[in-house]
């Protein structure tokens, strides 16, 4: 889905292109992707690499070359472009397509991400272009500009200590948030950072 978010990232170095994932590149106007037949998609960035074991990217088309990996392995699909994306040298990761489709990728995207910010200090964003996510950790704190009228949750996924949120409806001042907590979930933007 398109929003103004979306319109607003920054042109990436690398586009690695995960599966059947890469129809979100198609959808985006990248240049060499798109549907078999559908001519060319758009001005955009090009995708360096396509990833994958392939099982769900029939009708689709990348102009890319293809990294082919076993159905039966360690790690999805999204994991194995992250990997790459690194390997040639991304140090901010913008994951597309993260919370569509199945919760158990979505989570393992999510939690991935915040190992990501967390140990390796890399800067994760995660979207579906109406859904968007970053991982909030004490060395890695975050200030966005959402428009207003825009919800914004915080999800526990360790209990939390010393939260504060501003810009928003139900401000926080150093609140403690216990683990799975709803206190911090459907808060509204106010405006500003």
């Amino acid at each position: 889905m398109d929003s103004p978010l979306l319109a607003a990232l920054p042109r990436p170095d690398v586009v690695v292109a995960a599966d059947g994932g890469a129809r979100h590149a198609a959808l985006l106007g990248m240049w060499g992707v798109g549907h078999r037949g559908a001519g060319e998609s758009g001005q955009g960035v090009r995708v360096d690499v396509w990833v994958g074991d392939f099982d769900s990217s029939a009708g689709v088309f990348v102009d890319a070359p293809r990294e082919v990996h076993p159905a039966a392995k360690d790690e999805t699909d999204a994991e194995l472009a992250i990997r790459v994306a690194r390997e040639r040298g991304a140090t901010e990761l913008v994951l597309l397509g993260a919370f569509g489709g199945r919760f158990d990728h979505a989570l393992t995207l999510a939690l991935g991400a915040l190992r990501l910010a967390e140990r390796d200090g890399l800067r994760v964003t995660l979207t579906s272009g109406d859904e968007w996510g970053w991982p909030l950790t004490p060395a890695s704190p975050l200030s966005l500009e959402v428009p207003p009228g825009a919800t914004l949750s915080v999800l526990a996924v360790s209990d939390l200590r010393g939260l504060s949120l501003g810009g928003v409806r139900w401000p926080l001042v150093n609140a403690d948030i216990p683990l799975g907590s709803g206190w911090t979930v459907s808060n509204e933007v106010q405006g500003g950072r």
